[in-house]
């Protein structure tokens, strides 16, 4: 007769789990995906496809005057999303966009870039740096969000939740050209000038 076996059971928990009100938005919109997790929020961004339509937007500039991106209607625009000014990454890219925003803008091209910061600290941004474009100022990162710049991102081997580095090349009709994600500061405008081909 076969002898009887025993097993030994272990229970394996996981360290954390969803509360009762975790909320996960419908995946075919253009938000972000949300889950209230132990207290955190994640966020899963979206990210926008050529030949999609850009998010419209309205935002305050340096100056404190609100700027639209439908103004921007029947021109090329090179919008870039960046974490914050004064940053060591973020104030080289913006020296590279003021370098080249003379060549670019003689292609066609209309620099608009956008952060967290304030409208004051942006003010302090562009005449620190002699910049020429608009900064646009993004505090509550609305508009980061629709564009899928901003959300999880892994920060020197950690995921946090933050800005994501983009830029996005935006046609005449308003329509995504190229979508750029999580690119690294150095050498990133040289790689738009020779992808547009100025």
């Amino acid at each position: 007769a076969a002898l009887p076996i025993e097993l030994e059971v272990h229970v394996v928990t996981f360290p954390w789990r969803p509360r009762e009100h975790s909320t996960v938005l419908n995946s075919k919109s253009n938000r972000p995906q949300h889950a209230t997790i132990e207290g955190m929020t994640t966020s899963t961004p979206t990210r926008l496809e050529p030949g999609a339509s850009a998010p419209d937007f309205t935002l305050t500039d340096q100056d404190g005057n609100s700027v639209s991106l439908a103004e921007y209607r029947g021109k090329r625009v090179i919008l870039y999303t960046y974490p914050e000014a004064f940053t060591t990454g973020c104030t080289a890219e913006a020296c590279d966009f003021r370098e080249s925003d003379a060549p670019l803008r003689a292609a066609g091209y209309t620099i608009l870039g956008i952060s967290s910061d304030e409208p004051e600290k942006l003010a302090e941004f562009r005449e620190a740096e002699h910049l020429d474009f608009t900064l646009l100022s993004d505090a509550d990162h609305a508009v980061q969000t629709a564009y899928g710049a901003y959300g999880e991102r892994n920060k020197y081997g950690r995921i946090a939740i933050g800005p994501i580095r983009s830029t996005f090349i935006i046609d005449e009709t308003g329509n995504i050209e190229h979508a750029m994600y999580n690119v690294r500061a150095a050498g990133h405008v040289a790689r738009i000038l020779k992808l547009l081909k100025v």
